[in-house]
Order: C-alpha cells, then sequence, then structure tokens
C-alpha cells in the first residue's frame, strides 16, 4: 500500500494471471441514512456522462477508443460503512502493442471523477432528471421481485438502526427531495473528505504505477476509520412483520443474531454451520424443509459477519407458514445439538473450500480482501492459513456456533387466501 495523499492510499497488485488490468477506485464514508440516496445517484450521475463527454455517445465512443474497455460506478456498503465504487477494466497495452493505453484510460478515470458534468453549482439539468427517474424505477422495479422485497423487509424489521435498515442504495422518499445543487454540493464533499482507496491489478510495475496514479488531483483529507463492525443489543422479543399482497407464492424470511464477526476465528465455523443450515443443495434446509417435506419452493441461509446476522429465505404456500416455522427451528436445533452426519461435514467444508479456490480467479474478489486487510489488519490471511483454518474446523465447532444462533426477527409476506 502507497499513501500518495493523507487519506489516498495505492494498492498495486502486480500479476501475470491477467491480460487486462483493472483500475478501481473506492470512496468509504461513515454510513447514514441520510448520505445513501445522494450516493446512489450521484454514482448513476457520474457514469451518464461528464463535462468534456457530455452526452452518452461521446462517453461510449471514448470507450470504444480504449479498446472497448468495460466501465461502471456502483454503491455498496459492509457493516457501518458506505462506499462508491468506479471501475475501469481496459487491455494491457502491451497485446495491443500501445504503451500510451494505461495513461489514456487513467486520464478518462480522472475526467469521470474531476469533471462531472456541473456548471455554476449545478448538475446538467437534463442529465439529473433523468437519472433520477432512472434510479426511481429500478428501484421500484426491484420491489416488485417479490423474493427481493421479502429480503429487504426482514432487514428493516430486523435492524433497529435507521441506516442498517435500509438497502445500500437509498429510498424512493429521499430520492424524491434531491436536487442537482443539493448533490452537486454533495459530490464536493465526497471527493475531498471520503477516505479512497485505488486499486491497479495486472501485469504492471508498481514504481510506474506509483507515477500515474499521482497525476490525479487528489486532496490531502482527515483519515478516519469508521468501526466497520455494526452491533446490535439483541432483546427477548422476536419482532414480526407481515404484509398481504395477491402473489402465488408466500415468502417467509428470518434473521437471526450469530455475535460471529469477521476478525473472530469462529467465522470459519460460521461458514461450515451455514453450508450445513442452508447454504448449499446439501443442506438441511434445502433437503428437509424443500424436497423432504415438499413445504418451499425454495430455502436457503446466508449470513453477514459485518453486522452478525443471519438470515433464511423461503418460498412457501401462505398456509403451510406454522409447519415451516417449526421445520425452521427443528433444523437448527438439530445442528445445535450436534446432529448432522460426518458426510455432510466433510462435503461442506469440500465446497466451501472449492469456492475459495474458484475466488482466487476474481480481480474482484482479490479487491475486497485488499481492502479489508488495510481496513481489518488482523484479518488479512495468506491462502494457505485461510484453508488451514478452515481445514481445522470441528463438529464441536460448529454445534457451539449452532447455540450462539437466536432468532430475532420474522417478515412474512402473505399470499392470502386465494392462493392458499
Amino acid at each position: 500500500m502507497i499513501e500518495l495523499k493523507k487519506g489516498v492510499r495505492l494498492h498495486v497488485i502486480a500479476t501475470k494471471k491477467y491480460k487486462t488490468i483493472q483500475l478501481y477506485g473506492r470512496f468509504t464514508t461513515r454510513l447514514t441514512k441520510e448520505i445513501m440516496t445522494k450516493r446512489a445517484l450521484l454514482a448513476n450521475l457520474l457514469e451518464t456522462n461528464s463535462l468534456h463527454y457530455p452526452d452518452q455517445t461521446k462517453l461510449s465512443g471514448k470507450l470504444a477508443e480504449l479498446y472497448g474497455a468495460s466501465f461502471g460506478l456502483n454503491v455498496g456498503r459492509k457493516g457501518n460503512l458506505h462506499w462508491l465504487d468506479v471501475g475501469l477494466g481496459v487491455v494491457n497495452g502491451k497485446y495491443v502493442e500501445d504503451p500510451q493505453l494505461l495513461p489514456e484510460a487513467l486520464d478518462f478515470l480522472q475526467e469521470i471523477l474531476f469533471n462531472p458534468n456541473i456548471r455554476e453549482g449545478t448538475f446538467d439539468e437534463q442529465t439529473f432528471r433523468l437519472e433520477k427517474e432512472n434510479l426511481q424505477s429500478s428501484i421500484e422495479t426491484l420491489q416488485e421481485d417479490k423474493q427481493t422485497l421479502a429480503s429487504l423487509k426482514i432487514k428493516e424489521t430486523y435492524f433497529t438502526d435507521d441506516a442498517q435498515k435500509l438497502p445500500s442504495f437509498g429510498t424512493v422518499e429521499d430520492l424524491a427531495n434531491e436536487t442537482s445543487e443539493g448533490l452537486a454540493t454533495y459530490y464536493q464533499e465526497m471527493i475531498t473528505q471520503d477516505q479512497v482507496d485505488l486499486f491497479v491489478i495486472g501485469d504492471v510495475e508498481e514504481a510506474e504505477m506509483v507515477e500515474l496514479f499521482k497525476r490525479l488531483p487528489f486532496t490531502e483529507r482527515e483519515e478516519s476509520f469508521p468501526s466497520i463492525y455494526y452491533h446490535q443489543v439483541h432483546d427477548n422479543v422476536i419482532r414480526q412483520q407481515q404484509i398481504q399482497e395477491a402473489v402465488t407464492q408466500g415468502k417467509l424470511n428470518l434473521a437471526y443474531a450469530t455475535d460471529v464477526y469477521y476478525e473472530d476465528l469462529d467465522r470459519f465455523a460460521l461458514l461450515v454451520f451455514n453450508g450445513l443450515f442452508g447454504g448449499f443443495p446439501h443442506s438441511k434446509l434445502f433437503m428437509n424443509v424443500r424436497e423432504k417435506a415438499s413445504l418451499a419452493y425454495y430455502a436457503s441461509s446466508s449470513f453477514d459477519t459485518f453486522r452478525g446476522y443471519l438470515q433464511v429465505q423461503t418460498g412457501i404456500n401462505s398456509d403451510n407458514r406454522e409447519k415451516v416455522l417449526h421445520l425452521i427451528a427443528e433444523q437448527l436445533l438439530e445442528l445445535q445439538a450436534g446432529k448432522f452426519t460426518e458426510l455432510a461435514f466433510q462435503q461442506t467444508k469440500a465446497m466451501l473450500k472449492n469456492h475459495y479456490l474458484l475466488g482466487l480467479d476474481s480481480m474482484q474478489n482479490t479487491i475486497e480482501t485488499t481492502y479489508l486487510a488495510q481496513w481489518l489488519p488482523q484479518s488479512k490471511l495468506t491462502d494457505e492459513e485461510w484453508l488451514k483454518r478452515l481445514a481445522a474446523v470441528t463438529p464441536e465447532d460448529v454445534q457451539r456456533v449452532a447455540k450462539k444462533i437466536r432468532l430475532q426477527a420474522i417478515f412474512f409476506l402473505d399470499g392470502g387466501q386465494q392462493h392458499g
């Protein structure tokens, strides 16, 4: 890691694995309800055009000149952090005999980040209106997908913190209040105050990259590392929310507290637990709720070690709500009692190992682990260490982690009697 300016870091990941070079920037700030929608809209605006490429045609033309570079911005979150990401993938100049390709790609990135389509303190009104409408319709489309809706609603039911309840792209209500001047002001705040991590992955020389990236006109900023982990106080009351809609399939989602975080040794036991509970096709939820009892169209579990959270998602006939709740509880009790076969245990470990090894080829995975390693230095593991920790998990570890898992919230999208 090289510090280009205070609060601006460059990570050069030199590898001969790829024929392309990935340039990536991540702007990180503390997650609050007020900023999420702003940042989602800002990402869309910066992706659409800029001062010198004022329309999509000119922007696309430039990407075509860069040998059809891939380009995009998006937003994401982890625990208490919110980020805005920009990515640009170009072919390595060596393969097209164009030594100027990478410097040109960086110029393009500079244009996008430092010359947005803002004049006299306001975003171009036409672009702003269009992107606002686009974001609204994409949020509304997500809500129409009932599986996504249920996944968003269980988080809203489980979390007590306003920002944690919301998806990383914000809400239609907050979007309505955004103005082109307000967003231009917020852009200035982001570009001068956010923590910046820049990544370059590919067959490159570190010294050369440092010189190249130094040209980006970032200013120094206060360094801040807000705690990435979100901790919620648990209570004995199970929060419930129910919505009735004329849908053919009811959705029953459950949320649990795990008390297991990313740097905990128990993270590996949780990985295995989740694989046995609902993470894989041989898991208890899949085999017993979906296959044997035929009570669900789908049934799976997933977890978040930055918020100490685990969720179960199922699609069911609404009449079967109580049966399914009971059966899910039974699967958890079995794991807490250590009732799982050696075969399922070894199969889960083998699949997790395989999944990890496949991930080593992903540029995005490499970026995420590099980013986390500088945010959480204790979490840095070599591939060998990671696999060793997975191999070391015992059935007793899984049982111990299973005992920590407590139901905290239930969301039910009721398909009603007409489809019962």
